[in-house]
């Protein structure tokens, strides 16, 4: 995907694939459809013109580099300025990859949309051709790792528990750790993603349907659990029992501890049984499990000590029943990667913790 990015690649390639998806439908199959030269100041980057003998049509198109919701509005806008000037014009976006927030953009602005990855919406007289669910062929999405890198995540753990509050970006980049550089590209990422707006004193998060449940929809899918190191070990007291000897033995030890998986859902939104304890911890944790008197195990283990890749999994950690408890967000995301009902109680975290603290 990389190389057809590179200056008239994409457009040259585009104008082929479109022309080839038109002449699919029978009457278009012996149509004149050909690719004519941008002329004058225009700002669209090419044109397709149709003639039959009942189409006389031009498709005109506007190429971006990124199919993100900001580039589609963007694209949208040129297109319906151009369309009013020539009542024979359909305008169409066209991207490598056109994420679904992007053709919803389109649809709403009655603009047709075609990436180089099969999805397309193209709807004019006795035309209509929709294709969709063809996944980004880019295996490595940049901004998505950029977005979901562990630097980055602070800042959307700061921007997701904040809730409706402005931040300066400075005042972000102190809060969440990190630099004000890193600040500055997550911004762009977001607002790419039409997840944030800007206001006098800031930016902030727009509501929780506009992106904070798109935002961790995201995030979800793209979270890498493995990053960090579990442990697993086997306790002999009862799971009540134990957990509260973790919290006791960390603090003894100047360890930092805050539980998550069901052991946290089970405090923020019980929904589950469960017969296992999970808590993060940063400190010494052989000094921990000998304490406790934890047998490591391969198998059958009820509780897991895991080493976290990043401390930012503890930020928005609270006590709650004397026990210290990662935020819900962060919460959120463990559950969603849990094993044996772990969606049942991440969704309920969603529904009955995160979502009432946005209304």
């Amino acid at each position: 995907m990389a190389g057809i990015l590179k200056g008239s690649n994409v457009e040259r390639d585009a104008a082929d694939r479109i022309t080839a998806t038109l002449r699919e439908i029978p009457f278009l199959a012996t149509a004149t459809i050909r690719r004519e030269s941008v002329r004058g100041d225009s700002r669209i980057d090419f044109v397709l013109t149709i003639r039959s003998q009942a189409i006389d049509r031009r498709i005109v198109c506007e190429v971006k580099s990124s199919g993100q919701p900001r580039s589609a509005r963007e694209a949208c806008l040129i297109l319906r300025d151009y369309a009013r000037s020539d009542n024979g014009a359909y305008p169409v976006f066209v991207a490598p990859y056109i994420a679904p927030a992007a053709a919803a953009i389109c649809d709403q602005y009655e603009v047709g949309y075609f990436d180089l990855a099969g999805n397309c919406r193209i709807a004019f007289d006795q035309i209509y051709i929709r294709r969709d669910r063809f996944p980004n062929p880019t295996v490595q999405k940049r901004d998505l790792r950029s977005l979901y890198s562990p630097k980055a995540e602070r800042i959307l753990r700061v921007l997701l528990t904040g809730g409706k509050r402005s931040w300066r970006m400075q005042e972000l980049a102190d809060e969440s750790k990190v630099s004000l550089g890193q600040v500055a590209n997550v911004k762009k990422l977001l607002a790419d993603r039409e997840w944030i707006q800007t206001e006098a004193d800031g930016f902030r998060l727009r509501p929780y349907d506009e992106a904070a449940l798109p935002m961790l929809t995201e995030w979800a899918a793209n979270y890498r659990a493995e990053r960090s190191m579990p442990g697993e070990y086997y306790s002999l007291d009862p799971i009540p029992q134990a957990e509260a000897e973790i919290v006791s033995a960390s603090r003894q030890l100047n360890a930092q501890i805050a539980f998550s998986g069901f052991s946290g859902a089970a405090r923020f939104a019980p929904a589950v049984r469960y017969q296992r304890v999970s808590a993060y911890i940063l400190g010494d944790v052989s000094a921990l499990v000998a304490r406790l008197r934890l047998k490591p195990v391969s198998s059958g283990a009820n509780v897991t000590l895991i080493e976290p890749y990043d401390e930012g999994v503890f930020y928005g950690a609270k006590e709650i029943e004397s026990a210290p408890v990662v935020s819900p967000v962060q919460l959120y995301l463990d559950l969603t990667q849990t094993k044996g009902r772990g969606e049942e109680a991440a969704s309920a975290v969603l529904e009955e913790v995160i979502k009432t603290a946005w209304l």
